[in-house]
Formats: C-alpha cells, sequence, structure tokens
C-alpha cells in the first residue's frame, strides 16, 4: 500500500513507516495500559519515558515506532475511537475519574527529574482545586478555538500546560528524534504563519531544498486565497497569539541555552535559522511577518541569555581576580574558576554569533520591508535590543537604524521609533553615545515636532527633543522652533510642549534676575509675596515680564493679526462670517501653562502687574541712579502696548479656570456628602469673593484699556465667566452691578468693531440670563436702542441714502458703525417696536400726521440702504470706501432679517394663544417683505460671480422665505381663526420662476469656483445653464492670483469656497423642504436635480448637505422572514393576525427575489430601486419634523 508524504514519519534515518502500519496487537497492547492511555495526549509521560528509554538503550526499532505513536497520539486517537465501542469508552472515562479523585485525596510531592540539566523545568503540578471549573471552561474555550489543529501548535495554544514545560518536552522529543522533532517546530513555525500544509521529515533532511520546498507551500498556501493570519487576526483567542508565541520562542531558546544544546548542537540552532530566513525573505507576507516575529523573539531571547552570561562571568571574574590576590590561594579553585570564565566567554561568543546571523539575514532585509507593521516590529526589536546588551548594540552601526526608520512612511512605525528614543534618552549614562547620533539626525527629528502630519507623533517628538535639551544637545534656533508649538491647535502638542516652554521661561527669569543682582537685593524694596496687595511691584512681575517675551517672540503673526484665533473661522467678505467668542492663541497657551507656572494661577496679581502705571517709572528714574537696584527693576517691569495685550488675554485664561476650579471643587464636596459642608461653603465663599472682585476690576480694565478694540474686546470677556448669582442674591451690589453694565454700555456705542460689538453683546446677554438682573439689563439695552436710533437719524440728513456714493468717508464709517450696532442688538433682544417707531419730531411738526408721516422710521431708512448695493459695473473695486458701502449693506440684511424673525416669533405665538393677526399687521409685513426682496434682488443682478454681497443677499433672500413658511405650520395647526389661516396663505408665497433661475446661476457660479479651487472636476453635460462670462471672472482672477500663491494660501483659499457653496447649498435645501423653491411650475425639480448632480464629486460635506433631500423612505410592515426554526413563532402570527393577514409566516429564501422585496431593494416587478423610485414612492415628509420655528 503505497503511503503519501503527509502520513509517514522518519525515525533516525530509517525507512518511512506509515501510521497505518501498526497491527492491532500493538494497538491492544498499548491500550490494555488502561492508566496510561490518557497521557498519551500529555507531554509529561512522552517526556520522561521517552528521553529514559533512549538515554539507557532500551528501545529497539519497534520501540522507536511506539514512540512515533506517542507524537502523533493525537491523530491516532482520534481514528481508534471512531472504532471503539460505547462501552469501553465509558469505563475508560470512570477509570480516569476514579485516578484523578485519588490524586486529589492523596497529593504526592514530586521531586523533579534533572537528566544532564536538559530537563530542569519541569511540567506544574495542577492545584488550586476551588478554581477547577474557572480553569476547565477556559481551556475548553482554548480547544475550540484551535480546534483543527494538531501537534506542537495544539499544546502550545491549545492545552493548559505551561510554554516552559512545552518547550522542555520539544527538547526531549528533540533527543530521541531530532529530525522529527524539528519537523514538528517547522510545522508549528507554518501554522503560526496560518499555513495549515506540513512538511515531512525528507524536508528537514533536505535543507539545500527548504527555498524550493517554501515556494510550493507559498504557491499552494495562495491558492486557498487566505486573506487572514493568525498575528494580524482581530479574532480573540485564548490565550493570546502573540503573547503566547513569543514566550514559547522565548522559553524554547532559554531551554537550550540551560541544557547547553545551544552550545553542544549548533545543528539545532542553524535548521532554525535556515527555515526561519528563508520564511522571512517570502514574498508572501504572511510566512514573512510570522518569521520575522520569531526571529526578532530568538534574539531578544539571546540578548536575555548574553547579559545572564556577563553579568555571571563577572562575579566568577572577581572571584577569580581575589584568589589570585591572596598569598596562598588554591590551585584547584583558581583552575576551576578560570574554566568558568573560559566556559563563559565561549557561550558567549556563540549567542553573538548567532545574534549576528539573524542581524544580518533577518533585520537588515526587514526594517525596510513594505509592511509598516512589520518595520514597527523591527524597531521595537532594536530598541529592546540596544536596551539590554549595550554594549553589543549601543554603536552608531546599529543606532543608525533609529534614525533612518524616523523618516518612515507610516505614523506608527515613527512613533515607534520616538518611543525608543526617549527609553534612551531617560538614561542619563546613554547621553555620552547619543551625542553623535543627535547632531546627525537633530534636524529630523525637530522636522517631526513641528511639521509631522499627525499630532500623536509631534506630541511625542516633542516630549523626546525636551529630553534632548535637557542633555544639552539643541542649538538655539531648535529651540525656539519648539517653543512655538506653545501656539498649535493641538491640545495634545500643546500640553506636550509645556515643560519645554516653561525652562525656557525659568532660564530667562534666572538670567535676569542674576543681571539684576539676585533676588536677595529686592526682599527689602518691593512687597513681600505673602502681600495681599497686588497693586505694589514685586519680584514675581519679572516672571510674568519673561513669560509675555517669550510669548510674544513666539507669536509670528503680524500686528493685523495680533488676535489670531486658534481654529478661526475665516472672515470671507463683509462679515459673511465673523468669528466670536472663541480663544486667543495666547489665552489657549496660557490655559496649558496655568498649572505648571504658579504666578498664572494667581490672577490677582496678573490685575495688579497689568494696571500698574509704568509711565511713572522713567519720572522717577530721572534724579536716581542708574545702577539702582530698584530703577532697574522697575524698568525691567515696563509693559509695551503688545505686552499689555497678551498679558489680558493670559489673566482671562487664569480668571476661566480659576473659577472652573472653584465650581468643579464645590460639585465635588457636594458629592461627598455632609461631612463635607465646609469645602462646600469655602468654594462658594471663593466664587463669591471672585465675583466681587472680578466686578470692581473690570471698570478699571476698560478706563485704561477700552481705547483700543482689541484690549477692549479681551477686557469684555472676563464679563462672560462673571458668577452674576452673587450681585442677585446680595441687592447691595446691585449698584456695582448697573456701573458695570453703564461701562459695557459706553463701550458698546464708542466702538464700531465687530469683535467689541460682539463681545458686549454677549456680555448683555450673559446678564439678561439672570432673572432679578433682567429688569437693570433690559433697562440698559433700551438706552441702546435710544442712542443708536437716534445716531442713525442724524447721520440719514447727511445725504442720500438709497444710492450708492454721495456720502463722505466719515460719514460713511458711521452709517456702517451704526447699521451694525442695529443688527447686533436686533440679535440679542426684541427690534420690533424700536424699528417701527417713528423718531421723535420737533414740537412745530408734531401738529398733523402728515407731518409726522413725512419721517421714516428706522425700518424704512434700512430698506432704503439696501439701496447702495447695487451697483452699476458689475465688478467693485477693492477700495476703502466701497469696502465701508458693502459694510453698510451686509449690517442692514442682517438688521432686516432679524426684524423678520422676530415678527414671525410674535405672529406664530400669538396664532398659538388664539389671538386674531389684523390685516393692517398682515398687510405691512407683507409690504415690508416685497420691499427687502425687491431690492435683493436688484443687488443680485448687479454684481457678478460670487462675490461676498452677492453670495449673501441670496442666501438673504432664501431665509427670507423659508422663514414666512414657518407662519404656513402655525396657520395650520391654529383651529378657528380661518381668516387667518387664508392671510397667512397668501403672505407665504414660492420664489417667483425667474428669481429660481437667476439663484441657480449664482449657485452654478459658486459651484465652478470650489471645484477650481479645489481642483476638482465636474460633471460634464448639457443642462446646465450657460454661466456668463462676468459670473466666472471673478472665480478666474482668483485662479490667476492663486497661481503666484504658496500651496496653504491655495488651501484656505479653498475652504473659503467650500464653506460658501456649502452654505448657499444649505439655505437653498431648507428653501426646498419649505415648499418655498422648485416646488411647482414647468422647471419643478430641476434645482433639485441640480443639487445632487455632482454631490459625489464636490467632497464629503457638500454630500452631506445634500443628503438632506433624500426623503427617508416611508416605513412599510416587513414580512417575517423565518431562516431557522424561531422560539417566538406564536407572536409573529399575532402581529399578523392583527394587521389582517392570514396564515403562518412564510418561509423567504436569503437572497432570493422575495427576500430582496421584502428589504425594497429590488421593485415588485424585479427591476432595481433607483433614488428617484425611492424617493416617488415615500410618503411627504411632514414639515414639522424638519423646519424649526
Amino acid at each position: 500500500m503505497e503511503v503519501s508524504d503527509d502520513q509517514t514519519i522518519t525515525l533516525n534515518g530509517d525507512a518511512p513507516i506509515a501510521r497505518q502500519a501498526h497491527d492491532d496487537s500493538t494497538n491492544r497492547r498499548k491500550s490494555g495500559r488502561v492508566s496510561r492511555k490518557p497521557q498519551a495526549f500529555t507531554p509529561e509521560p512522552n517526556t520522561v519515558s521517552t528521553t529514559k528509554r533512549k538515554r539507557h538503550g532500551q528501545h529497539d526499532g519497534t520501540g522507536e515506532g511506539d514512540d512515533a505513536s506517542d507524537l502523533t497520539g493525537a491523530e491516532s486517537e482520534s481514528d481508534e475511537s471512531e472504532d471503539e465501542p460505547a462501552e469501553e469508552e465509558t469505563r475508560d472515562r470512570k477509570r480516569k475519574s476514579a485516578a484523578v479523585s485519588r490524586n486529589q485525596k492523596t497529593p504526592a510531592a514530586k521531586k523533579p527529574k534533572v537528566q544532564d540539566g536538559r530537563a530542569a523545568k519541569q511540567l506544574p503540578v495542577r492545584t488550586a482545586p476551588k478554581k477547577t471549573t474557572a480553569k476547565a471552561r477556559k481551556q475548553r474555550s482554548s480547544q475550540a478555538a484551535f480546534s483543527d489543529s494538531q501537534g506542537l501548535f495544539a499544546d502550545v495554544f491549545s492545552k493548559g500546560s505551561t510554554v516552559d514545560a512545552l518547550a522542555a518536552s520539544w527538547l526531549s522529543r528533540y533527543d530521541a528524534s531530532a529530525v522529527e522533532a524539528m519537523r514538528d517546530l517547522v510545522n508549528f513555525f507554518l501554522e503560526a504563519a496560518g499555513c495549515t500544509i506540513e512538511v515531512t521529515v525528507h524536508d528537514i533532511e533536505d535543507q539545500d531544498n527548504v527555498t524550493g520546498k517554501l515556494t510550493d507551500l507559498q504557491e499552494e498556501y495562495h491558492a486557498q486565497k487566505i486573506t487572514e493570519y493568525p498575528l494580524i487576526s482581530k479574532k480573540r483567542s485564548t490565550p493570546p497569539f502573540r503573547q503566547t508565541l513569543t514566550a514559547f520562542i522565548h522559553s524554547l531558546i532559554a531551554t537550550m541555552h540551560a541544557s547547553s544544546v545551544l552550545y553542544d548542537d549548533l545543528a539545532l540552532i542553524e535548521t532554525i535559522q535556515v527555515w526561519i530566513t528563508t520564511m522571512s525573505s517570502s514574498a508572501l507576507r504572511p510566512f514573512r511577518h510570522t518569521a520575522t516575529v520569531i526571529a526578532l523573539s530568538i534574539v531578544n531571547a539571546l540578548c536575555d541569555i548574553a547579559g545572564e552570561i556577563t553579568d555571571s562571568n563577572a562575579k566568577v571574574s572577581r572571584q577569580l581576580e581575589g584568589e589570585k590576590k591572596k598569598a596562598r590561594g588554591n590551585k584547584g579553585r583558581i583552575a576551576e574558576l578560570q574554566a568558568k570564565v573560559d566556559e563563559a566567554a565561549t557561550k558567549r561568543e556563540a549567542v553573538e554569533g548567532t545574534i549576528r546571523d539573524i542581524f544580518e539575514t533577518v533585520f537588515v532585509h526587514r526594517y525596510r520591508d513594505v509592511d509598516p507593521r512589520i518595520r514597527a516590529e523591527c524597531v521595537q526589536a532594536l530598541g529592546y535590543w540596544i536596551h539590554t546588551l549595550p554594549d553589543v548594540f549601543f554603536e552608531g552601526q546599529y543606532l543608525r537604524y533609529l534614525g533612518w526608520v524616523l523618516s518612515d512612511t507610516s505614523a506608527p512605525t515613527r512613533l515607534e521609533v520616538i518611543k525608543q528614543l526617549q527609553r534612551l534618552f531617560k538614561v542619563k549614562d546613554n547621553v555620552g553615545g547619543l551625542r553623535t547620533f543627535t547632531e546627525r539626525f537633530r534636524p529630523r527629528l525637530i522636522e517631526m515636532a513641528t511639521r509631522d502630519a499627525e499630532a500623536g507623533v509631534r506630541a511625542s517628538t516633542v516630549e523626546l527633543v525636551d529630553m534632548i535639551r535637557e542633555a544639552g544637545l539643541l542649538e538655539p534656533d531648535d529651540i525656539d522652533a519648539v517653543g512655538r508649538l506653545m501656539f498649535d491647535a493641538e491640545p495634545r502638542v500643546r500640553k506636550a510642549v509645556v515643560n519645554f516652554f516653561v525652562e525656557n521661561v525659568n532660564e530667562l527669569y534666572e538670567s535676569k534676575l542674576e543681571e539684576l543682582g539676585g533676588e536677595e537685593v529686592f526682599d527689602d524694596i518691593l512687597a513681600r509675596e505673602g502681600d495681599d496687595d497686588y497693586d505694589n511691584p514685586r519680584v514675581s512681575w519679572l516672571k510674568l515680564k519673561c513669560l509675555v517675551e517669550v510669548l510674544q517672540s513666539y507669536d509670528l503673526e503680524d500686528s493685523e493679526q495680533t488676535s489670531g484665533r486658534i481654529g478661526q473661522g475665516f472672515t470671507i467678505s463683509n462679515g459673511m462670517l465673523i468669528a466670536s467668542d472663541l480663544e486667543s492663541r495666547f489665552s489657549s497657551a496660557a490655559q496649558a501653562l496655568y498649572h505648571k507656572i504658579p504666578e498664572v494661577k494667581e490672577w490677582q496679581l496678573l490685575a495688579g502687574y497689568i494696571l500698574f502705571d509704568h509711565s511713572e517709572t522713567p519720572a522717577g528714574a530721572a534724579n536716581a541712579k542708574r545702577d539702582d537696584p530698584e530703577t532697574l527693576l522697575k524698568k525691567e517691569f515696563r509693559l509695551d502696548e503688545k505686552e499689555e495685550m497678551v498679558l489680558l488675554e493670559v489673566l482671562n485664561a487664569a480668571v476661566k479656570l480659576n473659577l472652573t476650579q472653584a465650581d468643579t471643587d464645590g460639585a465635588d464636596a457636594a458629592k461627598k456628602g455632609k461631612k463635607k459642608r465646609g469645602q462646600v461653603s469655602d468654594a462658594l465663599e471663593a466664587q463669591e469673593t471672585t465675583a466681587r472682585q472680578l466686578a470692581q476690576l473690570i471698570p478699571r480694565l476698560l478706563k485704561k484699556f477700552g481705547a483700543t478694540p482689541a484690549t477692549a474686546s479681551s477686557v469684555l470677556r472676563l464679563e462672560h465667566v462673571l458668577n452674576l448669582d452673587v450681585f442677585q442674591e446680595l441687592r447691595q451690589d446691585s449698584t456695582t452691578f448697573a456701573a458695570l453694565l453703564d461701562d459695557i454700555n459706553r463701550q458698546f456705542m464708542t466702538h464700531g468693531d465687530q469683535s467689541v460689538l460682539a463681545e458686549a453683546s454677549a456680555a448683555l446677554l450673559h446678564a439678561k440670563g439672570f432673572e432679578e438682573l433682567d429688569e437693570i439689563t433690559e433697562g440698559k439695552v433700551q438706552h441702546l436702542w435710544e442712542d443708536t436710533l437716534a445716531t442713525l437719524q442724524t447721520l440719514s440728513k447727511a445725504g442720500n441714502l438709497s444710492s450708492r456714493g454721495g456720502l463722505s468717508a466719515n460719514v460713511l464709517t458711521g452709517v456702517a458703525a451704526t447699521v451694525r450696532r442695529i443688527s447686533t442688538l436686533a440679535g440679542i433682544s426684541d427690534c420690533i417696536e424700536p424699528l417701527e417707531t417713528l423718531p421723535p419730531v420737533k414740537s412745530s411738526n408734531k401738529k398733523s400726521g402728515k407731518d409726522r408721516g413725512g419721517h421714516m422710521n428706522p425700518l424704512q431708512t434700512l430698506l432704503e440702504l439696501l439701496g447702495r448695493g447695487v451697483t452699476h459695473g458689475g465688478q467693485v473695486s477693492k477700495g476703502d470706501v466701497e469696502v465701508l458701502e458693502d459694510d453698510v449693506v451686509s449690517g442692514s440684511m442682517k438688521a432686516l432679517l432679524f426684524y423678520f424673525m422676530w415678527k414671525c416669533g410674535s405672529a406664530r405665538q400669538r396664532l398659538s394663544d388664539g389671538e386674531p393677526l389684523t390685516e393692517l399687521h398682515l398687510a405691512e409685513l407683507g409690504d415690508n417683505r416685497e420691499k427687502f426682496g425687491s431690492q435683493l434682488i436688484r443687488i443680485i443682478r448687479s454684481r457678478n460671480g460670487v462675490e461676498g454681497i452677492r453670495c449673501l443677499s441670496v442666501g438673504t433672500l432664501l431665509d427670507l422665505y423659508t422663514l414666512l413658511a414657518t407662519l404656513r405650520r402655525a396657520a395650520g395647526s391654529t383651529e378657528g381663526i380661518v381668516d387667518e389661516i387664508t392671510e397667512i396663505s397668501s403672505l407665504v408665497k414660492e420664489i417667483p420662476a425667474e428669481h429660481q433661475t437667476l439663484l441657480l446661476s449664482v449657485f452654478v457660479a459658486t459651484e465652478k469656483a470650489f471645484a477650481s479651487k479645489s481642483r476638482r472636476t465636474l460633471e460634464a453635460g448639457d443642462e446646465d445653464e450657460p454661466a456668463d462670462d462676468d459670473d466666472l471672472s471673478d472665480s478666474d482672477n482668483e485662479d490667476e492670483d492663486d497661481d503666484g500663491t504658496a500651496e496653504r494660501d491655495r488651501q484656505s483659499m479653498a475652504l473659503i469656497s467650500e464653506q460658501r457653496l456649502c452654505e448657499l447649498t444649505g439655505k437653498m435645501v431648507l428653501a426646498i423642504i419649505a415648499r418655498v423653491l422648485d416646488t411647482s411650475g414647468p422647471g419643478k425639480g430641476k434645482i433639485t436635480e441640480r443639487l445632487r448632480k455632482n454631490r459625489g464629486r464636490l467632497g464629503p460635506n457638500y454630500s452631506q448637505v445634500i443628503a438632506h433631500l433624500d426623503q427617508p423612505k416611508a416605513k412599510k410592515p416587513k414580512r417575517a422572514i423565518i431562516k431557522e426554526p424561531v422560539k417566538s413563532a406564536d407572536l409573529v402570527r399575532d402581529e399578523e393576525d392583527e394587521d389582517g393577514s392570514e396564515g403562518a409566516p412564510e418561509h423567504v429564501e436569503e437572497g432570493g427575489d422575495d427576500d430582496l422585496r421584502n428589504r425594497e431593494i429590488v421593485a415588485e416587478d424585479g427591476d432595481v430601486r433607483s433614488e428617484d423610485d425611492e424617493a416617488a414612492d415615500a410618503e411627504p415628509v411632514a414639515e414639522e419634523d424638519i423646519m424649526g420655528d
């Protein structure tokens, strides 16, 4: 009978013997020993008995055949178990359980057997009977995970034995039959790579054909199309695969070292090297990755062994030297110690030789593998080798590999290099050896810290660079480059650079203090640090001065962008997108420094330093000596305007974090119960004290810094974090609060800058949030309305307001600031009454209504101002006057849109309360709507391209019609007011068809402008309206300008264009949902189709906006699909009976036509459903589900 290779084994050069060749008598002889039969699957009896027979030579050929049968017992037992009767199996189980119970009752302490030092590590005795059930469950789950595995792989990953015991067992089998044991080990390597094809003993003996055999295995493996192998598998295994694999390899090498096989039998490690090295160069990634991990684990174990040999040899060498120094040394002892030293040196040389071989054959090729996981494995291993065996690997020829991988394309690999370098720099003794490496690769490290694409890599590199700075290996330019990361947009990076930055501040502070004579010189001159009078100079101010200087030196933005915001949105033009209530870059940096610099935590100290009058310093120093310490120190304290602004931002961060920490402490104390009531009261008292101090501090700061918009907005931001509950509970402090509001109003009326107006309005809105203070705040807001509208009335007499030009620059500046204030106030308070009320007139004009009617109310004035947006040349120049003109128009649009918001909100409230709407009210609203809409259309027609005012006008027109559409819902939900419903229905209209065409042309121009800036290709089609040359002129000009700019500027312009496109598209989508756009007429659905045309070409943001047009499918009752017997079938039948269906649920084949129809993937006629079909079949979405109030 011919036997295939996978069914044969070779025993020490004997002929192959088939497993089926064992006769029945042999099986019966072995199976008769019932007490030993269950132990055929465990390594304990095989290891001991096989080694014992081999050593004493008590086995002939038949005995070796028995051992071979034991090695493949799992396969033989599985074959025999199918033929054994059930009674015998029951009998065996009973005998086995009886034997186990006897062993548990009388546990005997077994003495471990040592065989020439080779089997010193014995299998552990199974103890802990209380956890027997849990352990058995764990083993069963492990065996289930590797149920298809056999041989050594199954022993390592499926059974409960330790890796040390398995390594000793394999080495015992190697002593008995080297070729068979090596075959099992190679098959273990292959199965660890996910290959179930095995090698035979012939393949092991023929080492010259290893490459050819692995090539055959690769072809067969590749034919199976396996996409996942154990090392990268996401399936959980017990025990963990990688950990168990590396632990077994490490234990195997350690056992070989302990038994001296590693040095006595060089063929063993050489054979392993041949197979692993060949597999590591395989074109098949599972083979290459697994072999690399095994090879690196071998070197890890060898490095540990080399370290142990070195330590042991050092002790023996000391003993030898001591023995030689004795006057009468024991020559026998000296000879014995010398022999040990020589033996250790020989072993160390052998270990290092193996390490070098694997390094040159595996690591040198795999550290630059195409797979980033393999590269990361190599970097991690090299770091371990350098740390474990520095006398070999802590050299430039090995460190350079870490430097080369710093430029790896994979972020995890670069991060792994940084981690290993951090591990090396933590050891102070390594700094000298790393000096050359640092000088060579320092530029790359600085580049990674400042410009790496991954924030995690940047943060880790900053920590490494900080270690290099502590070692004194950084250049001043490098220190500045890393210090600028204090303004990084990523919080992780700012947190990582804090220590680096603080050390720079401390170094500057110490150098200045040393120049001034030291801290002791100023003890008698300046206030002590414990003094509560923060207005007097102290040494801590010098630390704050150094902090400001470093922050300012690292701020690379020019004076026009000193308030540059981290994450600030782009201001497109004409205020279309205004960033407010965002932290400045200095404030964000101060938040990161709050817990690292004690002076920053004391906000009272900061306030005293800012409020100090530094102008007195030069006058006082005129009559003093130039080298007077007090004069020199006060000169150092002096702040310029930019430094004061930076310090104000730091003060904002300090106050905010101080109050936040107080709230957190109070909440934590309250949670801990009655025992912490004292802490709660202390926290509340601290908040009240801070609120009173801030209320007194803000007016002082406004008095000093209120003249400049940048500093004024920083001071006003302090009110946002002020806890006004203190003034709400303590009535005696109401005057202080009123004075604070007066100062805020003064800033509101003084400045026309949008940042100041935004901060002041936010402060007023914050104050209105407290019910007890609402009356005071509302009175202050009314004063603002009166003053602002009076200013508008005065400016309206300066000339014609309805046409562009004709006003001087000063008057135009005043009109723009006034309109900006009106739009800001309309955003925080009801503007209906202020805008509809006629301005006060002189007594002579009050005699008749006609004279009074000759004046326009503020609402009509704003409508007239919209006429200044109409141009006659298409393009608008970029001069200052033209910018002011557009500011007036944009501010008027915003104010009027807020007016209609308040008006519609009031109408909805009256309808919900059951109050009728007068005809005059509705007619006036409709008339104002027509005037507003016509002015917007005039602006859109008069301009070209994608100018800011044109896009703003389109968006405002869409918002106006969508806003009025919400009245339809309010009228539909009202009962008993039929007349109002009719009037409102006439008020809510669809945008005229000619206007819709105009809006679509603006959309097309905006879409093409974004595609041009982002270098995207739009879908070609003839159905697009041909855009005028003027419509594309703006984008074409931008492209011409963009050709000479940097890539970063191009990306910024692309973001601005994308924001403009998504904003316009979003407004059009809302108008379509509100049924005021693309709803009726011959062109119905045309705009919707055009919006969807380039959905997949304009990026994910645009796609998400368009997704709101995809109406959800109407939910239909689904059939019950039963793939297998279901326990709750009765419940399903009951539900179907209630729906009117008869009979039991129908069985539907998964993936069939019925299944596809049930899942609504295929229509009833078998055709695939399209998006249009789904939209047509879906029920109309209820308007209240999408449109809000």
